[in-house]
């Protein structure tokens, strides 16, 4: 209900949600499109992410290879993936936190 006992306008309510919806569309395509980075060692090994978080490239340095010593490539790699995951969640958090407080914002809807 709104305060004051009038009835949502359901109209306008439809429309609202079309329009967040299509802008959800907008942010998601947008995200899968950006691509972040993340590095670890220095930069020795670098995870290249899209906003949605799939894994596009990796590049290890060759001074970050050494056959004696897989343990810690593998370290760095995982550091790395989780350094650009990271950078993907915040660019989620930036391009679709907006959105979803506007759903706050529609009244009638219990939110």
């Amino acid at each position: 209900m709104i305060p004051g006992g009038g009835q949502p306008n359901m109209q306008q309510l439809l429309q609202q949600a079309q329009q967040m919806q299509q802008d959800l569309a907008r942010a998601q395509e947008e995200l899968a499109a950006t691509e972040v980075e993340g590095q670890a060692g220095g930069g020795l090994v670098t995870a290249t992410v899209t906003g949605s978080g799939e894994l596009r490239g990796l590049v290890i340095d060759p001074k970050a290879v050494d056959p004696e010593d897989t343990e810690t490539l593998a370290d760095l790699v995982v550091a790395a993936v989780k350094a650009a995951n990271d950078n993907a969640q915040q660019l989620q958090q930036e391009k679709l936190g907006p959105l979803a407080q506007g759903l706050g914002g529609m009244p009638g809807l219990g939110f």
